[in-house]
Parts: C-alpha cells; sequence; structure tokens
C-alpha cells in the first residue's frame, strides 16, 4: 500500500472516529453542564491544562523518536525496531514516574488556581485532582507503543482504540450523571474504563508485534543514542514554549477571573478544537507519508507538495475560521445552551478565531519540521513565544479581563507564523520565504472578503436563532466560501495537483 493510499485509510478513520467523538463529546458535555452545573465544568477544564502542563515532563523525547524509527521501518530492520522500542518504554516508564511525583507534590497550590470554586472544599479539590493524574499517569504506560503503529502509518489502529475508548467511557459516565449526579462517581468511572483500555492494548499491540516481547534485545549504540539526545534537547524548547503558550490561558482565567468564566471559556474552546480536528486529521495523517517524502523525493518535489498541502490547509482553516467567526456564539447562546449568560464578548471570540486560522499555517510548517527532522534551527522560539504569552496574558487579564488573555495568545503565535517559513525555506528548499508570504496575504484577503460578504446576510438570516436559521447559515456559508474560494484559486499550481489527485479516486471526476 503506497503512501497515498495508507494516508487515505487513516484520513477516513480518522474522520469517523471524529464525528463520533465529537457526537458523543457533545452529549457528555451537555449532561455534564445540566446535571452538575458551571463550577465542575471549569474545575474538569482546569484540572485537564494543569495535567498537560505536567505532561511537559515527555520533553519531545517521543516525536524525536517517532522520526528515528521512519527509517528502520522503511527498511523492515526488526532488530533496530526493537532496540529503538525498548529505549522509548524505559524512557517512558522513567516519565510516567516523574509526572506522579511533580503531580502529587503541585496539589497543595491547587487553591490558587481556582478562583471562587463555590462550595467545593479544598479536599474534594484535591481528591479529583488525584483522579485526574492517575489517568494521565496510566497513559504512559502503552504509549510508546503506538509510536510503532503510527511510524508504519497504520494510524488507524490508535485512532480505532481511541474511539471505542471513548464511546464506552462517555457511556458509563453519562449513566453515572444521570444515576448519581455526583462528580466523584463520574471520574471513578473515567479510571475504571481508562485501566481496562491500558490493558486492552498492551495485550493487542503485542500480538500485533510479537517481537516486541523479545528478550534479546540490542541497545542503541552510541551515535543513535546521541541523535535522539540531540533532537529531544532541542525539542524541549518547543514542548516548554507550546506548553507556554497553549495549555496555560484556562488556568490564568481561572486564577485571575473565576473558574466560572474558565468554563464559559472552555466551551468555545471544545467546539473550536473538535471541529478543528476535522481538518487536524488530514494533515497528521500524513506526517508519516511525508517523512517518506523527505528521505527518497528531490527538493522540487517536496517544494511542490509542501505548496499543496499548504494551499488545502488554508482552504480548509479560513473555512473554518469565516464558520466560526459567525456561528459559534448564536450556536452556544442560542442552539445548545439557550442561555445568553455562557457567550464571551465578539472581540474575544474574534481573537480566538483568528489564531484558530494562523494555527493552521502553524501546523503545515510544524508538521513539516517535524517530517523533515528540524527540531534544531528554531529550538528558543518556542521559549520566547511561550514568555511573551505569559507576560501578556497576565498583565492584559488584570487590565482588560478574559480578552487580554487571547491577545497574549494571538501575538505569541503570530511570532512562529512569521519566523518559521524563512526556515523551512532555506534548509528545506535553498529558496527564500518571499513567495510564502506573498500567498499568505492572497488567502487572508480572500477569507476577508468572504467573512464581509456574510455578515449582511448572517443578519438578515439569523435575526432570531433557531436550529433551522441556523442550518440555513451553514449551507450559505459552506456554499458561499467554497464557490468564492474556487474562483479565484482554481486555476493555479496547488489546486490543479489536488484536483488530479482527487478525479484519479473517483470515477465520475475522470476524464474519459
Amino acid at each position: 500500500m503506497g503512501r497515498i493510499q495508507k494516508a487515505g485509510k487513516n484520513i477516513i478513520f480518522g474522520y469517523i472516529s471524529n464525528l463520533v467523538i465529537l457526537l458523543v463529546n457533545f452529549i457528555q458535555r451537555t449532561v455534564f453542564i445540566y446535571m452538575l452545573g458551571r463550577t465542575l465544568s471549569g474545575v474538569n477544564g482546569v484540572y485537564t491544562d494543569v495535567l498537560s502542563v505536567l505532561s511537559l515532563t515527555e520533553l519531545g523525547i517521543g516525536t524525536a523518536l517517532n522520526y528515528s524509527l521512519y527509517k528502520p521501518v522503511a527498511e523492515s530492520n526488526i532488530e533496530k525496531i526493537k532496540s529503538y522500542m525498548r529505549f522509548y518504554k524505559k524512557a517512558y516508564l522513567t516519565i510516567a514516574g516523574v509526572i506522579a511525583v511533580l503531580g502529587i507534590a503541585i496539589s497543595p497550590f491547587l487553591r490558587y488556581i481556582l478562583k471562587n470554586p463555590g462550595n467545593l472544599t479544598v479536599g474534594e479539590l484535591t481528591l479529583y485532582y488525584y483522579l485526574f493524574l492517575f489517568n494521565t499517569v496510566i497513559s504512559y504506560f502503552v504509549t510508546y507503543k503506538y509510536s510503532l503503529v503510527n511510524a508504519e502509518q497504520k494510524n488507524y489502529i490508535q485512532t480505532n482504540i481511541t474511539t471505542l475508548t471513548k464511546i464506552a467511557t462517555a457511556a458509563v459516565q453519562i449513566a453515572v450523571l444521570l444515576l448519581f449526579r455526583n462528580f466523584l462517581f463520574y471520574l471513578l468511572a473515567q479510571s475504571v474504563v481508562e485501566l481496562l483500555q491500558k490493558i486492552f492494548v498492551t495485550v493487542y499491540l503485542d500480538r500485533l508485534y510479537p517481537y516486541l516481547r523479545d528478550k534479546d534485545v540490542k541497545k542503541l549504540t552510541a551515535e543513535e543514542t546521541q541523535v535522539v539526545a540531540t533532537k529531544t534537547k532541542a525539542l524541549i524548547c518547543h514542548k516548554i514554549g507550546d506548553v507556554a503558550r497553549l495549555q496555560t490561558d484556562k488556568i490564568i482565567i481561572s486564577s485571575f477571573v473565576s473558574v466560572d468564566t474558565a468554563a464559559i471559556v472552555d466551551n468555545y474552546v471544545y467546539i473550536i478544537t473538535y471541529v478543528g480536528n476535522f481538518v487536524n486529521i488530514i494533515f497528521d495523517s500524513v506526517i508519516s507519508g511525508f517523512g517518506n517524502v523527505v528521505a527518497t523525493e528531490s527538493r522540487e518535489r517536496q517544494y511542490l507538495l509542501f505548496k499543496v498541502y499548504r494551499f488545502f490547509a488554508c482552504w480548509l482553516f479560513g473555512f473554518g475560521a469565516v464558520g466560526f467567526y459567525h456561528l459559534l456564539t448564536p450556536f452556544i447562546g442560542g442552539v445548545w445552551l439557550h442561555d445568553s449568560s455562557w457567550t464571551l464578548p465578539q472581540v474575544t471570540v474574534t481573537l480566538l478565531v483568528m489564531d484558530f486560522y494562523l494555527k493552521g499555517g502553524r501546523t503545515v510548517l510544524l508538521n513539516f519540521k517535524i517530517a523533515s527532522g528540524l527540531f534544531e534551527q528554531d529550538r528558543f522560539l518556542p521559549l520566547i513565544q511561550g514568555a511573551v504569552n505569559l507576560v501578556v496574558s497576565i498583565v492584559l487579564v488584570i487590565k482588560i479581563g478574559v480578552t487580554g488573555v487571547y491577545v497574549g495568545t494571538l501575538v505569541s503565535g503570530i511570532m512562529a507564523n512569521l519566523i518559521r517559513p524563512g526556515i523551512i525555506y532555506r534548509v528545506c528548499f535553498e529558496k527564500k520565504a518571499g513567495a510564502y508570504f506573498k500567498d499568505s496575504l492572497k488567502y487572508i484577503g480572500v477569507i476577508l472578503a468572504v467573512g464581509a460578504v456574510i455578515t449582511p446576510i448572517r443578519r438578515v438570516v439569523m435575526g432570531q436563532v433557531t436550529i433551522l436559521t441556523f442550518a440555513l447559515m451553514v449551507v450559505l456559508i459552506t456554499l458561499l466560501y467554497n464557490l468564492i474560494f474556487l474562483a479565484v484559486f482554481h486555476r493555479t499550481e496547488e489546486f490543479s495537483y489536488l484536483w488530479k489527485v482527487v478525479s484519479a479516486r473517483i470515477p465520475a471526476l475522470r476524464k474519459e
């Protein structure tokens, strides 16, 4: 099976999985909000981010090892795969222990990041936190095995397991909420299902790759270990910076504003994240294929595929941004929760949407960097981004509230959009990045124009928000955005390449 076929299979399973998880999570979140309220919803979101910060301990070793596996997997070098996987296993068991220790160590300080937690006691908050910590720690006992699956471009295996686990977890947790209306039982149910899943994954992957159970495994050479160590050191900077930029917003809001406000923000972030995942599935599914392209194809071929990849990302992320800008608040306050107190000011929503679109550009750059193994060249950029985000967010949250947090997020993100293209164009393609920024302005201009055209239409169609007017607006945005985007870019080299790929696989589109 070729690169495109494998990527296609990963994308199909990814879409099915994401749709199922989106629906299941939506039902679960709705039941949670109505049964347990805003404060516990905020606690749930903040603790999730706190544990994401603790996962900083992973420090990028997984990405470095995944990159190292591409070559032995391509060459079917079983002995070398065994060596890398044994190294990976030891590293992740160590990481699990470190996270457990750090997690316990910071538990006395939880009271300072949960402002106005209502009637919840410190003891209750601490107990809830330990259950979150348990679920995070046990995940590291099987995570390393997925690296081999993904290096073989069999991402769909992890996708399917994750989907089934999420369905089971949500079903049990919803039942617990309806029967007991108790947050502790809700978390315990998740822990039981997650533990059973880890046992299943261990047994399943050991059968799929029986050589992983071999006792006779050679150690990596000093040179191979040094390569992993060098790339991991570079990724440490990336990981620290990314966590400081991406996983601290709700923590800052909870600390300086309130837990309830963090719950409101969490709903917006939840929708943007999960709907955005439909786009990310495509781009995440081809990372391994890009690794193969970088290893086997010419620079010109790499450059063409990068431009196509980037064009498609701007198209889809732009579509998402226009949709989010016009539909997020009407959906949350009108269609879903029927309560305007769960909505954010439009200026805050605009900042979230802008960051979503620009994140699409960063996704393309980051994925190509990963596939090319370019971890060292911009290793200090994420640290600077993280520092800028924290400083700007904390200063502005005190002055202007929640909106200030997302000013910091946007400003720090733009730095990567401006700096990374130059690195990739210079190192990978031996070109200047002027063409990249010229295309960026064209894409952004078209997206802004479409958004402006839709604004008066939205005011007419959704003068009153109902399920029917909302659905009509979804259809109108879909048609207008994609028709205008196609009209502007249908003659480009990037679109022509995409059309050939799609038409070759859909008989009705083939020219006779």
